[in-house]
């Protein structure tokens, strides 16, 4: 983010930006797109989750599309957040790991988001290799849709919300890592003031939401107050609309970038 500025920008194939480019929806388009906005983002932004869905449902030739991109953008010091929301127990969350944070794997990636919604414990195994390796997850806490504020918002135990819970159980992992930990929170840009402690986190907040989905960078400071400086905003659908062009993609970005960047210096 210091050499790049704040901005993550997600690579999301969905079958309605595949024809808005000219493409086919099918692993041939997927392929063209993929490797579009690859080159486009390389090197340019600090960071760049794909949607991992959006590849799955071509299988496993969408899988292996999925592993050139990781490669590409890593190979090009670009850091990758791979967007699966992983979530499980036992010998099926270490098996996650393997996938997403062994450096062994083809889907390794610099970090990978996850579900704590079968217990915070549950994501040890993920969250333990993820450490080992120089890696990272984003843990689900309060996420822009509707729907989840039922479960996220809830009251646990102590009178704390099931979302500050996890909160506060990511801060322990964090504690006294400098400059930060490396377990973040995923906290839509959308959901307006949280009402929620955020400064003693000590990780990275992913920011996903902002344009297409009605997020604006000004009213980050709103939804993060004091912690907005370890804030890192997402932009998907916005940005890739403005494709297939590579230099028309680069400028929506940089529009992206700027509007974030301008944001967090005037309000931090």
């Amino acid at each position: 983010m210091d050499a790049q500025g704040p901005l993550c920008v997600g690579i999301d194939p969905h079958p309605s930006l595949l024809l808005s480019w000219g493409l086919s929806d099918d692993v041939k388009g997927l392929e063209a797109f993929s490797r579009t906005a690859g080159e486009a983002l390389a090197g340019r932004v600090a960071a760049v989750k794909p949607q991992s869905a959006f590849f799955e449902r071509f299988g496993s030739r969408g899988i292996a599309v999925l592993e050139s991109v990781i490669r590409q953008l890593r190979e090009a010091g670009t850091l990758v957040i791979l967007d699966v929301k992983r979530g499980d127990i036992g010998s099926t969350a270490a098996a996650y790991a393997d996938a997403y944070v062994d450096p062994a794997s083809p889907l390794c990636s610099d970090a990978v988001t996850v579900s704590p919604y079968l217990g915070f414990g549950a994501l040890r195994p993920i969250i333990d290799k993820a450490q080992r390796h120089g890696l990272g997850a984003f843990v689900l806490a309060l996420t822009s849709n509707p729907e989840g504020a039922a479960v996220q918002r809830a009251i646990a135990a102590g009178g704390r919300t099931v979302a500050q819970t996890i909160i506060d159980e990511i801060s322990q992992v964090n504690a006294g890592v400098e400059p930060l930990g490396d377990v973040g929170v995923v906290i839509g840009a959308t959901v307006g003031p949280t009402g929620h402690e955020l400064t003693h986190l000590n990780g990275p907040i992913l920011a996903p939401g902002l344009g297409a989905q009605g997020g604006r960078a000004e009213d980050l400071r709103a939804v993060f107050g004091d912690a907005l400086g370890d804030v890192l905003p997402s932009w998907s659908r916005e940005v890739l609309a403005a494709g297939p062009d590579p230099a028309a993609l680069r400028a929506a970005v940089e529009r992206a970038r700027d509007s974030c960047a301008s944001a967090i210096a005037v309000t931090a």
